[in-house]
């Protein structure tokens, strides 16, 4: 977890599962491959308030971090971030006005920034919300704060789910990028 602070990539993995959604997040190593396992994330499915927890692998005994729904049943819902102790490192939440024709999500830094992410193709963004077969297109976020990119998040081709995050922002914590990107594909259908 000390090196985090300084990749400037990773992937985030979906595996699937009938009761749980779980997720591998990994280093990614210069030649594109995946690395080592940062953190494993598991989120209940039908909770009533919506709660995810990153752990330091699946044994689930060490958590790094977990992000939770400030109100339960709400479109537009406020996710604090914290850390392994419960102390905020930042939140995020879903524009639900801006979201009905392109995905759109506030992510907030405390004393660094406040970063808007949207679906990168707004044409795919409305054929996603009409079409259920577009449902399977690959979609990908940019996350920036005014004209200064922060980071983004792109969607593999595949069965399971599969995400390619590439930090620009050298100041940005990793841990707040690394909820976001398990956030876009826990949260994206809500």
């Amino acid at each position: 977890m000390n090196q985090l602070q300084t990749l400037t990539q990773f992937a985030v993995r979906q595996r699937i599962r009938m009761m749980v959604n779980q997720y591998e997040v990994r280093a990614m190593l210069p030649d594109g491959s995946e690395g080592d396992l940062i953190c494993f994330a598991q989120q209940k499915r039908l909770a009533f308030k919506e709660q995810v927890t990153l752990y330091t692998d699946d044994t689930k005994q060490y958590p790094v971090l977990g992000f939770r729904a400030r109100q339960a049943i709400d479109l537009g819902a406020t996710y604090d971030v914290t850390d392994h102790n419960g102390q905020p490192i930042g939140l995020f939440r879903k524009d639900f006005k801006q979201s009905l024709l392109r995905s759109t999500w506030h992510l907030e830094q405390p004393g660094l920034f406040t970063a808007t992410g949207q679906e990168r193709n707004q044409v795919l963004g409305v054929l996603r919300r009409f079409i259920e077969a577009a449902q399977f297109i690959p979609y990908h976020f940019d996350f920036v704060a005014g004209q200064h990119p922060i980071f983004s998040v792109d969607k593999k081709w595949g069965l399971r789910d599969r995400y390619t995050v590439h930090v620009q922002d050298p100041n940005v914590d990793r841990r707040l990028v690394i909820a976001m990107a398990v956030a876009l594909d826990a949260l994206q259908g809500r």
